[in-house]
């Protein structure tokens, strides 16, 4: 099993973790949000963060809540990523009310698997599905190394989003899909569709565009066989990511195994490690060699 972790990524940092919180650095303001996994204490003192920070995410009910300015700052903001040298991808975030800024920084380390992975495909212009897509870094990353690249998510106003991103980056002609995964991915089974690269990171739970009801462990299994279908037989790759508590890569390796790609991959978690010191785990992950 492998423990992967960002490189180099100026722009971000994960300051302090512990006590269900973690304190972060998003360009020039610094974020406290919940954290489930942060289960051991604070190495500074909540004084400390509450001098440090900008905003506190404030829990209300269910998954939503409302952010506590502790400083001046505005509610939305831009930041970058160096995907290649000379040429970086940028994100537009913004305070939502599900604690979410709009970017998961611990996925860079994929971002960088992406491009590399793209890059190294011999078709001229590799096509490259992203499900569950979000505001499309991963899009942007596959995008940016030359990909005819599809981005899936079921939510408008996130679609939305990743365009923006996309206009940012300096990039275009991204096809953009909102659609439940799992219907669109049925259909171009049927269809006999292939790809030569699918990105898939699933939420524990959700809901597709017309009310589609999604549960990790209920669906993962049909998912995962279907994407490895849709593959090209050689010039190909998968990532597969997720970030779900309980959720363990020797599941992912099971799935893996239960599919063409038997062999043929390799599996591990992603961390981002604090400043002060702690590791903080944020997903598990299956991906071809």
């Amino acid at each position: 099993m492998l423990l992967l972790e960002p490189g180099k990524f100026p722009d971000y940092e994960l300051l302090d973790c512990g006590d269900f919180e973690k304190l972060e650095r998003f360009g020039k303001y610094v974020t406290i949000r919940p954290e489930p996994q942060a289960v051991w204490p604070k190495a500074a003192s909540s004084k400390e963060w509450n001098k440090t920070a900008h905003v506190r995410f404030i829990p209300k009910s269910g998954s939503t809540g409302v952010w506590q300015k502790l400083q001046d700052m505005p509610d939305r903001w831009h930041m970058g990523f160096e995907i290649e040298k000379g040429h970086a991808l940028k994100f537009r975030l913004a305070l939502t009310s599900f604690k979410h800024v709009g970017l998961f920084p611990e996925q860079a380390v994929n971002w960088d698997y992406i491009f590399k992975q793209t890059k190294r495909l011999k078709s001229a212009s590799p096509k490259v599905l992203n499900l569950f897509a979000y505001t499309g870094a991963s899009s942007l990353a596959a995008k940016s190394a030359g990909a005819d690249v599809t981005h899936l998510d079921s939510v408008r106003q996130v679609v939305t989003w990743a365009r923006e991103n996309m206009e940012l980056s300096e990039l275009d002609n991204i096809r953009w899909v909102i659609e439940d995964a799992m219907t669109f991915v049925r259909r171009e089974h049927k269809r006999g569709k292939r790809y030569n690269g699918i990105i898939l990171d699933p939420p524990a739970y959700g809901h597709g565009a017309n009310g589609e009801k999604w549960k990790l462990e209920d669906m993962i299994a049909e998912l995962t066989n279907l994407v490895t279908e849709l593959l090209e037989p050689d010039d190909r790759f998968l990532l597969m990511n997720t970030y779900s508590l309980g959720f363990s890569s020797i599941i992912i390796e099971n799935l893996l195994n239960s599919t063409c790609l038997k062999g043929s991959f390799e599996t591990g978690e992603i961390f981002l490690h604090a400043t002060s010191g702690s590791k903080l785990p944020l997903g598990v992950f299956g991906r071809t060699k």
